[in-house]
């Protein structure tokens, strides 16, 4: 995110920091180093804390839900095709099971 220019879009959207768009991981770290709350390395180490818990949490959320299919990185692009296929295919009644 930070070679991706998040500093200088925190920067430009600043003014506007209360909007609840806001208010999420990122955008909160830079905004503490740019009120002189944390130096530069504090701020990297809460954004990569913060990131790494954030996705901690999607991915405890998303495993309880038995609608998505997990699949390895390494699956076959025919094998997800077949998959999505079939489940495309499927009768509605089965679907909201």
């Amino acid at each position: 995110m930070l070679a991706a220019g998040l500093l200088a879009e925190v920067e430009l959207v600043a003014t506007h920091r209360h909007h609840n768009a806001l208010q999420t991981v990122g955008y909160q770290e830079i905004f503490g180093f740019l009120d002189d709350k944390q130096d530069w390395p504090e701020t990297v180490r809460l954004l990569k804390r913060n990131t790494r818990r954030y996705a901690k949490r999607q991915l405890t959320w998303l495993r309880r839900d038995p609608a998505y299919q997990w699949l390895h990185p390494d699956t076959a692009e025919e094998e997800i095709m077949a998959l999505l296929t079939a489940q495309v295919n499927e009768e509605p009644s089965k679907k909201a099971d």
